[in-house]
């Protein structure tokens, strides 16, 4: 990093330091490191439409915890599940990330068979509760396909993200 250039400027006409390049220091000239300083992620836009057109037809989920404080039950992690279309929001209490595949399972099919619609995609993180062999081989099962979201960038699945 280095000064600013108006200052640098002033430092060269008042000859304050010797070996400097007597020449004019411009805005809009970027060192290297100025501009790998000035680089910034770009914006994910946001939708205008649903990606769903219909109830269940895509789930978001996501797992937080552990929790700093446990509930009475004693369970620490919370999985909570959005669907696309209502934005209905369903919130599970868990002892451990360990039974979230189970309670992903159980959700959909008493889900499926109570609302007699059948579930078509499920968006989530890369986080091992979700990408793991039980649940694709459910999913695999009953034809529902599993959507990851890039690491490192919860704007993929941010209706489920705004919900922590």
């Amino acid at each position: 990093s280095h000064l600013n250039f108006a200052t640098i400027n002033n430092l060269i006409k008042n000859n304050l330091v010797q070996g400097l390049p007597k020449m004019k220091f411009e805005k809009y000239h970027l060192c290297f490191a100025c501009e790998q300083g000035k680089i910034h992620r770009k914006h994910h836009k946001s939708k205008t439409a649903f990606a769903s057109n219909k109830p269940l037809y895509l789930l978001h989920m996501d797992l937080c915890g552990p929790m700093r404080v446990q509930s009475i039950n004693g369970k620490q992690y919370v999985l909570a599940v959005v669907d696309d279309y209502s934005r209905y929001t369903w919130v599970f209490f868990l002892y451990s990330k360990d039974e979230a595949s189970e309670g992903i399972i159980s959700f959909i099919q008493k889900t499926q068979v109570n609302l007699q619609l059948q579930v078509q995609r499920v968006r989530t993180n890369n986080g091992t509760e979700f990408k793991n062999k039980t649940l694709a081989k459910f999913f695999d099962e009953v034809g529902i396909t599993q959507q990851f979201s890039a690491a490192r960038t919860p704007q993929q699945n941010g209706v489920e993200e705004r919900r922590n």
